[in-house]
């Protein structure tokens, strides 16, 4: 079996495959700071909990964007996965994708794995929508090369900000609106807030299909913790997959390490 870790700046998203099927998958704070051992026994007690024993771990791949946090995981994963061969995917990795922009080294793993699933998968050229703590669009076409994109705040920050700076406003959850004029303050936050986020992102979308290089439109991927939430709300959505980083990086571990080493 196979772990993988999708380290964002404010989540850690945790997928464990069994072969190509994602079996589990869980979400952990990034900046919450554990030890190398307190990790290590988190994950024990995850894989306890999916009725796996540690020892059918034979694989570790980790993609992050918080500098540090991969080789911290690696530790971890070193120490309290006995055997299991750990991978950091990042600009120089032996990929099967190409980085068309002018400073590689500065992309996101997370971009790049996106890069290698979106165009492997549906062979066709793509923009993956991944709403995290930033919301980032990523322009790949169908022979997996990354033609850069659009980084814009992300839907709970700028949430945030709203709440922190506002003395009277209060912080209100993010669910889909019922409609556009609020008739509470929560209601008018929320229609703020999601219609506003949606808007942008179907905006942004379209600027970025009047200025696609090729003949055909791409297709438009969702993914992150808020694709499900927001795919009623966009318009421009194709396919909706949370979880498209972490199958990019069960497939980015099968391409370099194609034998998992035998169990104990």
């Amino acid at each position: 079996m196979l772990l993988t870790f999708d380290v964002g700046n404010s989540e850690t998203t945790v997928g464990l495959f069994d072969g190509d099927h994602l079996r589990a998958h869980w979400r952990m704070i990034t900046d919450s700071p554990r030890s190398a051992d307190e990790v290590g026994v988190l994950l024990r007690g995850l894989l306890a909990g999916a009725d796996v024993e540690v020892l059918q771990v034979r694989g570790v791949a980790i993609a992050s964007v918080v500098r540090g946090m991969a080789v911290h995981l690696e530790e971890a994963c070193e120490r309290w996965i006995p055997g299991a061969r750990v991978v950091i995917f990042d600009a120089t990795s032996p990929l099967p994708i190409t980085l068309d922009v002018e400073e590689p080294s500065t992309v996101g793993a997370d971009r790049i794995i996106n890069t290698l699933v979106a165009s492997r998968r549906y062979q066709r050229d793509c923009i993956v929508v991944d709403l995290g703590t930033a919301t980032t669009f990523d322009c790949i076409t169908a022979n997996g090369v990354f033609l850069g994109g659009v980084i814009a705040p992300g839907v709970r920050t700028s949430a945030e900000t709203l709440f922190r700076r506002t003395s009277k406003l209060p912080a209100t959850e993010l669910e889909p609106p019922t409609r556009a004029i609020g008739r509470r303050t929560e209601e008018c936050i929320r229609a703020g807030v999601m219609f506003g986020a949606a808007d942008a992102i179907d905006g942004i979308v379209r600027r970025i299909m009047a200025e696609w290089p090729n003949a055909d439109a791409p297709m438009v991927v969702a993914t992150g913790g808020l694709a499900e939430l927001f795919a009623p709300l966009c318009e421009t959505f194709d396919e909706v997959d949370p979880h498209l980083t972490l199958k990019g990086l069960e497939m980015a571990y099968r391409l370099v390490k194609p034998v998992y080493p035998p169990a104990p």
